[in-house]
């Protein structure tokens, strides 16, 4: 089935066409149907399947179809999602595929000044992108107001409950009007999840796209043994032999992106970091360039690992092994997005070989090893452009992460009962 034999707004079908989209990925052709005939959902489906979508289609044909002459007064349409960056990239697509509708759609998130965005709400808006602290803020304060929802969408619900949002989501419901669309969309599902989706969701219609292997097929993903003293050289080599490429390195912590960054500063190499500490002009401005391709290096947390759908990523660097296969798929999934190929390389450490053993098993198969032969090793070794001893003062510090690293333990996923 394409697009256009759908039964949805023009406009909407003119924004897609201008996409050059013409059919729906497996996601949006089992959820579109159902969230236009008012169905609760609950959609599970890897990143990168086109999720936003296959929730903001039907949704702006709805309140569409709904729009009288005069607005009436409150949000009609709420999306809750756990970070900053992956709000403003909701938004965006809903005011991409909505270009050619009368449906309003606005984003609000702490880091900024909230006075521009109370008067913003003042003046009428239908579909509210938010986070959970600055949504709370501003219903404290009477600014916000959520008795006219219609349609309350939960996005990246696995992460949000990662992140201890689940008293915020549950307080939320005190706020809304019992009678109600939901729809729950999510990359993972375990007991958790499932126990407070079905608390939300009224005869929900279950949608799970699961294919054998979690990570998506277009993507091309290795480990390479690197010790963690020697990590940063093989970065290094990484990005002088591919200058035209748009990398994202992930780590482990906000220091370490900070060291990573001032290592690949000393051997000329421009890179830029995204972390909580960073106020959020800065990530904003980041992201940005990192989008357009202006910044061709960015070195992020798991901050950036979830939904975020940053254009033309041809690598992925795992700098250091996250704790959970959730966050191993999800760190891929910045690569190889839609239909483009990806290639994502892991760097393992001798203490992060019990994680790497563990992310296997949960994969189900091993990942492929990147051979490097020892003479290649050592020609690594001997060949950064960095000849000055100043990195012996991050290799001392970098002790201590190792010995942080050993007392870490991998996130098992919890098992699913049968």
């Amino acid at each position: 089935m394409k697009f256009e034999e759908y039964r949805i707004a023009d406009g909407i079908k003119r924004s897609i066409e201008g996409l050059g989209y013409k059919k729906p990925t497996d996601i949006q052709f089992k959820s579109i149907p159902a969230i236009l005939k008012g169905e609760d959902v609950l959609a599970i489906a890897q990143t990168g399947t086109g999720k936003t979508a296959a929730f903001a289609i039907p949704i702006l044909h709805v309140l569409q179809e709904r729009k009288s002459g005069i607005r009436p007064d409150g949000v009609k349409c709420l999306i809750m999602t756990p970070t900053h960056e992956l709000a403003r990239q909701i938004d965006t697509v809903f005011k991409t595929l909505g270009k050619y509708t009368k449906v309003d759609s606005f984003c609000i998130h702490g880091g900024v000044d909230q006075d521009p965005q109370i008067a913003r709400l003042n003046k009428g808006v239908d579909i509210l992108i938010t986070t959970p602290g600055r949504m709370f803020d501003l219903v404290s304060q009477g600014a916000l107001k959520l008795h006219r929802v219609e349609i309350l969408v939960l996005d990246e619900a696995d992460h949000m409950l990662d992140l201890g949002f689940i008293k915020d989501i549950r307080d939320l419901m005190f706020h809304l009007p019992k009678k109600r669309q939901t729809l729950f969309f999510s990359a993972t599902i375990d007991e958790e999840i499932k126990k407070l989706a079905y608390s939300l969701v009224s005869n929900a219609i279950r949608i799970q796209i699961s294919p054998k292997n979690p990570v998506a097929k277009n993507i091309e993903h290795g480990v390479a043994h690197i010790e963690m003293d020697d990590k940063r050289f093989f970065l290094e080599k990484m990005i002088q032999n591919n200058p035209d490429k748009k990398i994202l390195v992930f780590v482990r912590t906000k220091v370490r992106a900070e060291r990573v960054k001032l290592a690949m500063a000393r051997v000329d190499i421009s890179v830029e970091t995204i972390h909580s500490d960073r106020i959020q002009m800065e990530r904003a401005q980041v992201m940005g360039a990192f989008r357009r391709g202006e910044l061709k290096v960015l070195i992020a947390t798991d901050v950036s690992a979830r939904g975020i759908d940053i254009p033309n990523v041809e690598y992925v660097i795992n700098y250091d092994l996250p704790d959970s296969v959730e966050a191993y798929v999800h760190r891929v999934g910045r690569t190889g997005r839609g239909r483009e190929k990806g290639q994502a390389v892991s760097f393992c450490s001798t203490e992060e070989q019990e994680i790497l053993a563990e992310i296997e098993e949960n994969l189900g198969k091993p990942i492929a090893t990147i051979d490097v032969s020892d003479a290649d090793y050592q020609h690594i070794l001997d060949s950064t452009v960095d000849k000055s001893d100043n990195w012996k003062l991050l290799l001392r510090k970098d002790e201590e992460e190792k010995r942080n690293l050993k007392k870490r333990k991998i996130k098992k996923p919890k098992k699913k009962k049968r």
